[in-house]
């Protein structure tokens, strides 16, 4: 197999690995989860390079490649992805609420799609050159960068491409639907699009919500890899909502009709999967 992943894998060597199964720091069960996400992102570099995406990146056709590729790593996770509602395929602008960024395999897995990331991702080793090539969109929290990419989106939409983004613009443990950031929702209101909404939520072999997915806490890439990595199988629970439509909706009645649509989605779906 043609070999396209640099010597470093996300803030560790390949050698600093080898140290650590040495040391006895890594269970069989990360090593084994370790070679098969290795693996997928091999054939992730090799699939963009053939498709074109490196060069010609946020083609149609690529949302059909980044579906194989978060298939590929639900399966070297042991992603476990259950759907409780058929997922739509009417044209879109998708929002979610945001646990992980194992929450983008589990939706790409579903559904063909392009997302939208914090810019810090864009810089992570590998993951970041693989986004770029998924044709994700990048933004700075905070900055005035959202007009730009508010724009970029409608002309996503305007196109009919489907664009996913995560309101609440931050990881949280799921619990809750948290304070939304509806600033991007005015591209939906241009080009009245309606708003595809998604909950999701991780549960683990007692029934209750997994408390090792959610990366928060300022916990680094590297280290939350390593915990997920030692996990034996990642149960989540997907629920899509039904639209919500622009038509009469300023940003600020959108982004507060979403946002409770979505906490009572949520709820529902916590009711469904969790034990009492």
């Amino acid at each position: 197999m043609l070999n396209l992943i640099p010597s470093q894998f996300p803030f560790y060597s390949l050698k600093q690995l080898q140290q650590l199964k040495t040391k006895g720091q890594l269970t069989l069960r990360q090593l084994k989860h370790m070679a098969a996400l290795l693996k997928v992102v091999n054939e992730g570099f090799g699939l963009a390079f053939r498709e074109g995406a490196f060069s010609q990146p946020n083609q149609p056709k690529h949302t059909r490649m980044v579906r194989y590729f978060c298939r590929g790593l639900c399966d070297a996770l042991d992603i476990e992805v259950t759907v409780h509602a058929p997922m739509p395929v009417e044209h879109a602008l998708w929002v979610s609420n945001h646990v992980s960024w194992l929450d983008v395999a589990v939706i790409g897995s579903q559904t063909r799609i392009f997302f939208l990331a914090k810019a810090e991702i864009q810089h992570w080793p590998i993951f970041g050159r693989l986004a770029q090539a998924g044709g994700t969109l990048f933004i700075k929290r905070g900055s005035g960068d959202s007009v730009v990419v508010k724009e970029q989106i409608s002309g996503f939409l305007n196109q009919k491409l489907p664009v996913l983004f995560f309101p609440e613009a931050t990881t949280t443990d799921g619990r809750a639907v948290k304070r939304l950031h509806g600033k991007l929702l005015a591209s939906a209101i241009a080009t009245q699009t309606p708003i595809q909404p998604l909950v999701l939520c991780y549960v683990n072999e007692q029934g209750q919500l997994d408390q090792v997915v959610p990366f928060i806490d300022d916990l680094g890439f590297m280290p939350h890899l390593l915990q997920v990595l030692a996990l034996k199988k990642i149960r989540a629970h997907l629920m899509p909502l039904a639209a919500i439509s622009p038509q009469g909706h300023d940003v600020e009645s959108l982004t507060a009709e979403l946002h409770r649509h979505m906490s009572e989605g949520l709820l529902a779906l916590q009711q469904q999967v969790l034990q009492p």
